[in-house]
Protein backbone atom coordinates (compact mmCIF):
# COMPACT_ATOMS: atom_id res chain seq x y z
CA UNK A 1 0.00 0.00 0.00
CA UNK A 2 1.05 3.64 -0.32
CA UNK A 3 3.20 4.93 2.53
CA UNK A 4 2.71 8.25 4.28
CA UNK A 5 5.76 9.90 2.73
CA UNK A 6 4.50 9.24 -0.81
CA UNK A 7 1.61 11.67 -0.39
CA UNK A 8 1.95 15.40 -1.04
CA UNK A 9 1.51 17.91 1.74
CA UNK A 10 -1.95 19.47 1.79
CA UNK A 11 -1.67 22.93 3.25
CA UNK A 12 -5.23 23.72 2.17
CA UNK A 13 -6.79 21.12 4.49
CA UNK A 14 -9.36 22.78 6.76
CA UNK A 15 -11.42 21.58 9.68
CA UNK A 16 -14.90 20.22 9.05
CA UNK A 17 -17.48 22.79 10.15
CA UNK A 18 -20.89 22.23 11.72
CA UNK A 19 -22.42 24.24 8.88
CA UNK A 20 -20.76 22.25 6.07
CA UNK A 21 -23.07 20.46 3.68
CA UNK A 22 -22.41 16.76 4.27
CA UNK A 23 -23.64 14.09 1.87
CA UNK A 24 -24.06 10.71 3.54
CA UNK A 25 -24.28 8.13 0.77
CA UNK A 26 -26.19 5.11 2.03
CA UNK A 27 -28.07 6.95 4.78
CA UNK A 28 -30.69 4.21 5.09
CA UNK A 29 -28.18 1.45 5.79
CA UNK A 30 -26.90 0.25 9.13
CA UNK A 31 -23.78 2.43 9.13
CA UNK A 32 -25.17 5.38 7.20
CA UNK A 33 -28.24 5.81 9.39
CA UNK A 34 -26.08 5.74 12.52
CA UNK A 35 -23.72 8.34 11.04
CA UNK A 36 -26.66 10.62 10.27
CA UNK A 37 -27.90 10.26 13.87
CA UNK A 38 -24.43 10.99 15.21
CA UNK A 39 -23.88 14.08 13.07
CA UNK A 40 -27.33 15.50 13.87
CA UNK A 41 -26.76 14.87 17.56
CA UNK A 42 -23.41 16.68 17.37
CA UNK A 43 -25.03 19.78 15.88
CA UNK A 44 -24.27 19.42 12.16
CA UNK A 45 -27.01 21.35 10.44
CA UNK A 46 -26.71 20.69 6.71
CA UNK A 47 -26.95 16.97 5.99
CA UNK A 48 -27.72 15.80 2.47
CA UNK A 49 -29.40 12.44 1.95
CA UNK A 50 -30.97 10.83 -1.11
CA UNK A 51 -32.89 7.60 -1.52
CA UNK A 52 -32.07 5.22 -4.35
CA UNK A 53 -35.23 6.36 -6.13
CA UNK A 54 -33.96 9.95 -5.99
CA UNK A 55 -30.34 9.28 -6.97
CA UNK A 56 -29.21 5.81 -8.09
CA UNK A 57 -25.57 5.80 -7.01
CA UNK A 58 -24.79 3.05 -9.52
CA UNK A 59 -25.70 5.45 -12.35
CA UNK A 60 -22.77 7.77 -13.08
CA UNK A 61 -24.85 10.45 -14.79
CA UNK A 62 -27.31 10.68 -11.90
CA UNK A 63 -24.51 10.96 -9.35
CA UNK A 64 -22.72 13.68 -11.28
CA UNK A 65 -25.93 15.67 -11.76
CA UNK A 66 -26.57 15.52 -8.01
CA UNK A 67 -23.03 16.63 -7.13
CA UNK A 68 -23.07 19.41 -9.72
CA UNK A 69 -26.27 20.80 -8.23
CA UNK A 70 -25.64 20.33 -4.49
CA UNK A 71 -21.81 20.65 -4.29
CA UNK A 72 -21.46 18.89 -0.91
CA UNK A 73 -18.41 20.04 1.04
CA UNK A 74 -18.01 16.74 2.88
CA UNK A 75 -18.88 13.24 1.64
CA UNK A 76 -19.29 10.02 3.61
CA UNK A 77 -19.37 6.87 1.47
CA UNK A 78 -21.39 4.41 3.55
CA UNK A 79 -23.36 3.00 0.61
CA UNK A 80 -22.57 -0.60 -0.27
CA UNK A 81 -24.13 -3.93 -1.12
CA UNK A 82 -23.46 -6.04 1.97
CA UNK A 83 -24.25 -9.54 3.17
CA UNK A 84 -22.98 -12.61 4.93
CA UNK A 85 -21.20 -15.73 3.70
CA UNK A 86 -24.23 -17.15 1.87
CA UNK A 87 -25.06 -13.92 0.02
CA UNK A 88 -21.42 -13.43 -1.03
CA UNK A 89 -21.27 -17.02 -2.24
CA UNK A 90 -24.52 -16.81 -4.20
CA UNK A 91 -24.04 -13.37 -5.81
CA UNK A 92 -20.31 -12.67 -6.36
CA UNK A 93 -20.94 -10.70 -9.58
CA UNK A 94 -23.38 -8.34 -7.90
CA UNK A 95 -21.17 -7.84 -4.86
CA UNK A 96 -18.22 -6.90 -7.05
CA UNK A 97 -19.90 -4.87 -9.79
CA UNK A 98 -22.46 -2.94 -7.73
CA UNK A 99 -19.96 -1.88 -5.10
CA UNK A 100 -17.40 -0.83 -7.71
CA UNK A 101 -19.98 1.26 -9.55
CA UNK A 102 -21.30 3.02 -6.46
CA UNK A 103 -17.97 3.89 -4.88
CA UNK A 104 -16.30 4.89 -8.16
CA UNK A 105 -19.17 7.21 -9.05
CA UNK A 106 -19.31 8.90 -5.65
CA UNK A 107 -15.55 9.25 -5.15
CA UNK A 108 -14.99 10.59 -8.67
CA UNK A 109 -17.85 13.09 -8.39
CA UNK A 110 -16.64 14.26 -4.97
CA UNK A 111 -13.25 15.01 -6.49
CA UNK A 112 -14.58 16.63 -9.65
CA UNK A 113 -17.09 18.87 -7.89
CA UNK A 114 -14.84 20.16 -5.13
CA UNK A 115 -15.63 18.25 -1.95
CA UNK A 116 -13.18 19.38 0.74
CA UNK A 117 -13.17 16.00 2.49
CA UNK A 118 -14.34 12.45 1.90
CA UNK A 119 -14.58 9.49 4.26
CA UNK A 120 -14.73 6.06 2.62
CA UNK A 121 -15.95 3.15 4.74
CA UNK A 122 -14.18 -0.10 3.97
CA UNK A 123 -14.34 -3.33 5.92
CA UNK A 124 -12.12 -5.62 7.95
CA UNK A 125 -12.60 -8.29 5.26
CA UNK A 126 -10.06 -6.44 3.08
CA UNK A 127 -7.27 -8.12 5.04
CA UNK A 128 -5.69 -11.51 4.22
CA UNK A 129 -7.42 -14.61 5.58
CA UNK A 130 -4.37 -15.58 7.61
CA UNK A 131 -3.15 -12.11 8.57
CA UNK A 132 -1.18 -11.83 11.79
CA UNK A 133 -3.53 -11.08 14.70
CA UNK A 134 -4.47 -8.47 15.73
CA UNK A 135 -4.54 -7.15 12.17
CA UNK A 136 -2.55 -3.98 11.53
CA UNK A 137 -3.37 -1.57 8.73
CA UNK A 138 -0.16 -2.46 6.89
CA UNK A 139 -1.39 -6.05 6.46
CA UNK A 140 -3.40 -4.95 3.43
CA UNK A 141 -2.45 -6.91 0.28
CA UNK A 142 0.10 -9.11 2.04
CA UNK A 143 -1.76 -12.38 1.45
CA UNK A 144 -4.76 -14.19 -0.04
CA UNK A 145 -8.27 -13.08 0.91
CA UNK A 146 -10.96 -15.19 2.55
CA UNK A 147 -12.76 -16.82 -0.45
CA UNK A 148 -16.25 -16.55 1.08
CA UNK A 149 -16.28 -12.74 0.84
CA UNK A 150 -13.58 -12.09 -1.77
CA UNK A 151 -15.80 -10.13 -4.26
CA UNK A 152 -16.88 -7.64 -1.59
CA UNK A 153 -13.33 -7.34 -0.25
CA UNK A 154 -11.88 -6.70 -3.71
CA UNK A 155 -14.35 -3.90 -4.32
CA UNK A 156 -13.49 -2.29 -0.99
CA UNK A 157 -9.76 -2.56 -1.67
CA UNK A 158 -10.33 -0.83 -5.02
CA UNK A 159 -12.17 1.97 -3.20
CA UNK A 160 -9.29 2.42 -0.76
CA UNK A 161 -6.75 2.57 -3.56
CA UNK A 162 -8.87 5.05 -5.50
CA UNK A 163 -9.05 7.37 -2.49
CA UNK A 164 -5.31 7.06 -1.95
CA UNK A 165 -4.67 7.69 -5.64
CA UNK A 166 -6.66 10.94 -5.45
CA UNK A 167 -4.67 11.91 -2.36
CA UNK A 168 -1.35 11.12 -3.99
CA UNK A 169 -2.03 12.53 -7.44
CA UNK A 170 -4.25 15.50 -6.62
CA UNK A 171 -3.72 16.11 -2.90
CA UNK A 172 -7.34 15.33 -2.06
CA UNK A 173 -8.30 14.95 1.58
CA UNK A 174 -9.88 11.52 1.10
CA UNK A 175 -9.61 9.27 4.16
CA UNK A 176 -10.55 5.62 4.72
CA UNK A 177 -11.88 3.82 7.80
CA UNK A 178 -11.95 0.02 8.14
CA UNK A 179 -14.72 -1.07 10.53
CA UNK A 180 -14.85 -4.48 12.11
CA UNK A 181 -18.12 -6.49 12.15
CA UNK A 182 -20.97 -4.08 12.85
CA UNK A 183 -24.34 -4.61 14.48
CA UNK A 184 -27.10 -2.52 16.01
CA UNK A 185 -30.47 -0.88 15.30
CA UNK A 186 -31.34 -0.88 11.63
CA UNK A 187 -29.45 -4.10 10.94
CA UNK A 188 -30.52 -6.62 8.30
CA UNK A 189 -32.29 -9.63 9.81
CA UNK A 190 -33.08 -11.42 6.54
CA UNK A 191 -31.62 -14.90 7.01
CA UNK A 192 -30.78 -15.20 3.31
CA UNK A 193 -28.23 -12.36 3.34
CA UNK A 194 -27.67 -11.11 6.90
CA UNK A 195 -24.46 -11.12 8.90
CA UNK A 196 -23.82 -13.51 11.75
CA UNK A 197 -25.01 -11.51 14.77
CA UNK A 198 -28.43 -10.37 13.46
CA UNK A 199 -28.96 -13.82 11.94
CA UNK A 200 -28.31 -15.46 15.30
CA UNK A 201 -30.56 -12.98 17.10
CA UNK A 202 -33.45 -13.74 14.77
CA UNK A 203 -32.93 -17.51 14.81
CA UNK A 204 -32.73 -17.69 18.58
CA UNK A 205 -35.73 -15.36 19.02
CA UNK A 206 -37.86 -17.40 16.62
CA UNK A 207 -36.79 -20.63 18.31
CA UNK A 208 -37.91 -19.17 21.64
CA UNK A 209 -41.25 -18.03 20.22
CA UNK A 210 -41.84 -21.45 18.63
CA UNK A 211 -40.59 -23.37 21.67
CA UNK A 212 -38.09 -25.22 19.45
CA UNK A 213 -35.80 -27.63 21.24
CA UNK A 214 -32.66 -26.48 19.42
CA UNK A 215 -31.18 -23.81 17.14
CA UNK A 216 -28.90 -24.75 14.21
CA UNK A 217 -25.69 -22.70 13.95
CA UNK A 218 -23.42 -22.71 10.89
CA UNK A 219 -19.87 -23.98 11.35
CA UNK A 220 -17.94 -25.29 14.31
CA UNK A 221 -18.37 -22.29 16.59
CA UNK A 222 -14.61 -21.91 16.97
CA UNK A 223 -13.82 -18.89 14.71
CA UNK A 224 -13.23 -15.68 16.61
CA UNK A 225 -14.88 -12.39 15.64
CA UNK A 226 -14.82 -8.80 16.84
CA UNK A 227 -18.08 -6.85 17.01
CA UNK A 228 -18.64 -3.09 17.20
CA UNK A 229 -21.96 -1.40 17.88
CA UNK A 230 -22.85 0.82 14.96
CA UNK A 231 -23.31 3.85 17.22
CA UNK A 232 -19.67 3.48 18.22
CA UNK A 233 -18.71 3.33 14.54
CA UNK A 234 -20.65 6.53 13.91
CA UNK A 235 -18.85 8.21 16.79
CA UNK A 236 -15.51 7.12 15.30
CA UNK A 237 -16.48 8.43 11.87
CA UNK A 238 -17.31 11.86 13.27
CA UNK A 239 -14.04 11.82 15.19
CA UNK A 240 -12.08 11.04 12.02
CA UNK A 241 -13.88 13.71 10.02
CA UNK A 242 -12.97 16.25 12.67
CA UNK A 243 -9.45 15.08 13.53
CA UNK A 244 -7.85 12.93 10.82
CA UNK A 245 -6.43 13.94 7.44
CA UNK A 246 -4.02 11.18 6.43
CA UNK A 247 -4.61 8.93 3.39
CA UNK A 248 -3.40 5.96 5.47
CA UNK A 249 -6.29 3.66 6.37
CA UNK A 250 -7.52 3.47 9.97
CA UNK A 251 -8.98 0.41 11.67
CA UNK A 252 -12.16 0.96 13.69
CA UNK A 253 -13.02 -1.65 16.30
CA UNK A 254 -13.10 -2.44 20.00
CA UNK A 255 -9.90 -4.51 20.16
CA UNK A 256 -11.62 -7.58 21.68
CA UNK A 257 -13.08 -10.71 20.10
CA UNK A 258 -15.21 -13.72 21.01
CA UNK A 259 -15.77 -17.16 19.49
CA UNK A 260 -18.97 -17.73 17.53
CA UNK A 261 -19.97 -20.20 20.25
CA UNK A 262 -19.48 -17.53 22.92
CA UNK A 263 -21.44 -15.08 20.78
CA UNK A 264 -24.46 -17.33 20.29
CA UNK A 265 -24.45 -18.25 23.98
CA UNK A 266 -24.52 -14.54 24.79
CA UNK A 267 -27.39 -14.06 22.34
CA UNK A 268 -29.24 -16.98 23.94
CA UNK A 269 -28.80 -15.36 27.35
CA UNK A 270 -30.07 -11.97 26.16
CA UNK A 271 -33.07 -13.48 24.36
CA UNK A 272 -33.89 -15.82 27.26
CA UNK A 273 -33.86 -19.01 25.19
CA UNK A 274 -33.29 -22.26 27.08
CA UNK A 275 -32.97 -24.73 24.19
CA UNK A 276 -29.86 -26.36 22.74
CA UNK A 277 -27.36 -24.98 20.20
CA UNK A 278 -26.53 -27.36 17.36
CA UNK A 279 -23.37 -26.55 15.41
CA UNK A 280 -23.06 -27.81 11.83
CA UNK A 281 -19.39 -28.39 10.92
CA UNK A 282 -20.33 -29.09 7.28
CA UNK A 283 -21.05 -25.37 6.85
CA UNK A 284 -18.17 -22.91 6.23
CA UNK A 285 -16.50 -21.21 9.17
CA UNK A 286 -14.91 -18.40 7.15
CA UNK A 287 -11.76 -16.73 8.43
CA UNK A 288 -10.43 -18.44 11.60
CA UNK A 289 -9.92 -15.15 13.41
CA UNK A 290 -10.42 -11.49 12.57
CA UNK A 291 -9.36 -9.05 15.28
CA UNK A 292 -8.27 -5.54 14.35
CA UNK A 293 -5.33 -3.70 15.80
CA UNK A 294 -6.96 -0.41 16.79
CA UNK A 295 -3.90 1.20 18.34
CA UNK A 296 -3.70 3.89 15.62
CA UNK A 297 -7.22 5.14 16.35
CA UNK A 298 -6.71 4.78 20.10
CA UNK A 299 -3.58 6.94 19.95
CA UNK A 300 -5.58 9.59 18.10
CA UNK A 301 -7.87 9.76 21.12
CA UNK A 302 -10.99 7.69 20.31
CA UNK A 303 -12.37 4.65 22.13
CA UNK A 304 -15.70 2.72 21.94
CA UNK A 305 -18.30 3.07 24.69
CA UNK A 306 -20.80 0.20 24.25
CA UNK A 307 -19.92 -3.26 25.68
CA UNK A 308 -20.97 -6.28 23.61
CA UNK A 309 -23.68 -7.61 25.91
CA UNK A 310 -25.24 -4.17 26.33
CA UNK A 311 -25.10 -3.65 22.57
CA UNK A 312 -26.77 -6.99 21.86
CA UNK A 313 -29.51 -6.19 24.38
CA UNK A 314 -30.14 -2.81 22.72
CA UNK A 315 -30.25 -4.44 19.31
CA UNK A 316 -32.65 -7.15 20.48
CA UNK A 317 -34.92 -4.51 21.97
CA UNK A 318 -34.95 -2.69 18.62
CA UNK A 319 -35.55 -5.97 16.75
CA UNK A 320 -38.56 -6.88 18.91
CA UNK A 321 -40.03 -3.40 18.57
CA UNK A 322 -39.38 -2.70 14.88
CA UNK A 323 -38.93 -6.05 13.15
CA UNK A 324 -40.25 -9.07 15.04
CA UNK A 325 -43.94 -7.97 15.22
Amino acid sequence: MFRVHEFPARASVRAVKKTDSIFVAGHRGLAGSAIVRELKGAGYTSLLTRTRAEVDLAERGAVRAFFEKERPQVVVVAAAKVGGIKANHDFPVEFLLENLKVQNNVIEAAADFGAAKLLFLGSSCIYPKFAEQPIREDSLLTGALEPTNEPYALAKIAGIKLCQAYARQYGRNFICAMPTNLYGPGDNFDLSNSHVLPALLRKVHEAKMSADASVPVWGTGTPRREFLHVDDLASACRFLLENYDSPEIVNVGCGEDVTIRELVELVREVVGYTGELTFDPTKPDGTPRKLLDVSRLKKLGWAPRIPLREGIARTYEWYRREYAP
